[in-house]
C-alpha cells in the first residue's frame, strides 16, 4: 500500500500566505494548478516569440509538483525563510527531505518516473527557471487580488515581487506581465 496520492491529496489542507491576513484563503494545491497553467503559458511565449526549445508540457508537470513537499512540511511565510542564509540553507534541507520522504512512499517500479519531479535535474534547468517565474506571477497576481478586495496588507509585497519579476529580466516575463496582467484586475463585467 502506498501513501504517495493520500499525502498529495492533503495540499488543499497547507494554506498560503500564513503571517498575512488574507480575504481569499489560498492553498498549495490551487496555487500549484495557477502556477503549472502560467509556467506553460512562459514556456510556450518562450518558444514562440524567444526562440525557446523548453518544453512546455515538462514545464507545466514541474510546476504541479513544486510545493509538493509542503504536504509534509507545512507552507513556511518567505519572511521567515528568507530571513538569513542559514535560515534559508536549512529549510532548503527541510524540503529536500520531505520531497524524499513523499518519494519513498511510492512503489518501487515508479520512483524513476517521478525522481526529475521531486529532484532538480540539470537538463530541466530552464524548466524550472520558468517555474520559479510563474511561481513569482502567482504571488504577484494575490496581492494584486487582495488590494482590489481592499487589504492593503498586501500593498508592499505587491512592490517587492513586481520588483523582483522585473529583476528577473526574462522577456517571456514581460511579455506575459504586459499582456495578461491588466485583465486580471478587471471585474466580470468588464471581462465581456
Amino acid at each position: 500500500m502506498s501513501h504517495f496520492f493520500a499525502y498529495l491529496a492533503r495540499m488543499k489542507f497547507i494554506q498560503r500566505w500564513g503571517l498575512m491576513r488574507n480575504t481569499h484563503p489560498e492553498n498549495i494545491q490551487e496555487h500549484s494548478l495557477q502556477v503549472a497553467m502560467i509556467a506553460h503559458g512562459l514556456a510556450l511565449i518562450r518558444n514562440k516569440f524567444f526562440e525557446g526549445t523548453v518544453n512546455p508540457e515538462r514545464t507545466a508537470v514541474l510546476a504541479l509538483f513544486h510545493d509538493a513537499g509542503e504536504v509534509i512540511t507545512g507552507d513556511l511565510a518567505a519572511p521567515i525563510k528568507y530571513f538569513n542564509p542559514k535560515i534559508k540553507q536549512t529549510y532548503g534541507e527541510i524540503e529536500r527531505v520531505a520531497s524524499q520522504r513523499l518519494h519513498n512512499m511510492l512503489p518501487e517500479e515508479l520512483k524513476p518516473a517521478y525522481q526529475s519531479l521531486f529532484f532538480a535535474q540539470e537538463e530541466d534547468r530552464d524548466h524550472w527557471q520558468l517555474v520559479k517565474a510563474a511561481d513569482k506571477i502567482c504571488a504577484y497576481l494575490k496581492c494584486l487580488e487582495e488590494l482590489k478586495a481592499g487589504n492593503q496588507e498586501f500593498a508592499k509585497a505587491e512592490k517587492a515581487i513586481k520588483a523582483t519579476l522585473t529583476e528577473l529580466k526574462l522577456p517571456e516575463v514581460d511579455y506575459f506581465m504586459e499582456t495578461f496582467i491588466p485583465s486580471m484586475a478587471l471585474t466580470l463585467d468588464e471581462l465581456n
